[in-house]
């Protein structure tokens, strides 16, 4: 058990997205950074280096040296599911960032890993750790909005994604549906419960890419409240509000700098909230793990969650290319 020593972590990739596991580990006591392993094994060194910990050139190599209790999977999706698995069978608890896998077999199969290796097992779904979001979703549940009309969420922006692996659909899965659509699918989730339905409309791939990088998502939950999402890279609405919730009996919206809340009837918005902070998310997200770890604190994403967000996106798919509603279809968790 561990419950008096730090937690020893592995990151697996040393890429972009690991950066800021790196400045995470830099603030919380009860976890230490021992080990890094990527392809790039310069990549590797230079992150190690940063924490005194041990650079290895493959995630095998890291396991082989038996010298982690937990590690986190940075790499792109392709790979989720071995890397996961290679550890989660040996008892060592993993983090894998977002989406789990590019198919729902496998992230099935990587839960089911987890169960029989005895370990922790959550997906990376950093908006799931911003305070304003969870405020927001504690107004709906006690019921100050009333009844959910409708869900609107909004990712853009102007990114070149010609060199970036992200776009590359052999080891991404897709494009903007798959990488940015996995949070707002999984937000949308938490907000409105199970999603039933969902319709994709993809717009001019103006970087010339292999995948979309712009699509419109319509989506109707079990309960019947309707959700639209709009994701891009090659757009940027300049929003101030990234999720807008409007209820029968008032407004909520979640800002990138702060958010606000309307009742109905009321002329003026009251404020709440400091809005989006990515390191205090990573770190509330690692904070998460390691409780789950030590003290059995539930996890915020539980391996049901990010199963479900990888059977929504691909339905997501679906849609998009049969140009029609398609029904969500979410599949087991593991047998028991």
């Amino acid at each position: 058990m561990i419950n008096d020593r730090t937690i020893r972590f592995g990151l697996i990739g040393a890429g972009g997205i690991a950066q800021a596991y790196s400045a995470a580990f830099k603030e919380i006591p009860t976890s230490k950074l021992v080990a890094v392993a990527d392809c790039n094994i310069d990549a590797a060194r230079k992150m190690a280096g940063e924490h005194g910990a041990t650079p290895f050139d493959s995630h095998e190599a890291m396991q082989a040296a038996d010298m982690v209790d937990a590690v986190i999977v940075s790499t792109p999706p392709l790979y989720h599911p071995e890397q996961s698995i290679c550890f989660l069978s040996n008892g060592i608890h993993v983090l894998c960032e977002k989406p789990l896998a590019i198919d729902s077999a496998s992230a099935v199969a990587m839960a089911k890993a987890a169960r029989e290796g005895g370990a922790i097992f959550t997906m990376a779904s950093k908006f799931r750790f911003v305070d304003d979001v969870n405020k927001a979703k504690q107004m709906v549940d006690e019921g100050k909005l009333g009844e959910i009309v409708l869900y609107e969420n909004c990712f853009t922006g102007e990114v070149d994604m010609s060199t970036r692996w992200n776009s590359n659909p052999e080891v991404s899965g897709g494009g903007v549906l798959i990488d940015n659509g996995t949070h707002s699918l999984d937000i949308m989730r938490y907000f409105l419960g199970s999603l039933a339905e969902i319709r994709v409309v993809e717009g001019k791939r103006i970087q010339n890419l292999p995948v979309e990088d712009t699509v419109h998502v319509f989506v109707r939950s079990e309960h019947g409240t309707l959700g639209c999402i709009d994701l891009s890279w090659s757009l940027h609405k300049d929003v101030p509000y990234f999720i807008s919730l409007y209820g029968s009996e008032g407004t909520i919206e979640v800002g990138w700098r702060g958010s606000r809340l309307k009742m109905k009837g009321e002329k003026q918005w009251t404020e709440f909230g400091t809005g989006y902070n990515k390191m205090e998310s990573f770190r509330k997200q690692l904070e998460n793990f390691c409780g789950a770890i030590v003290t059995n604190e539930a996890l915020v994403i539980t391996p049901e969650d990010g199963i479900a967000s990888v059977c929504i996106v691909e339905a997501a798919y679906q849609a998009m290319h049969a140009s029609n509603w398609q029904q969500v279809d979410y599949v087991a968790e593991i047998e028991a």
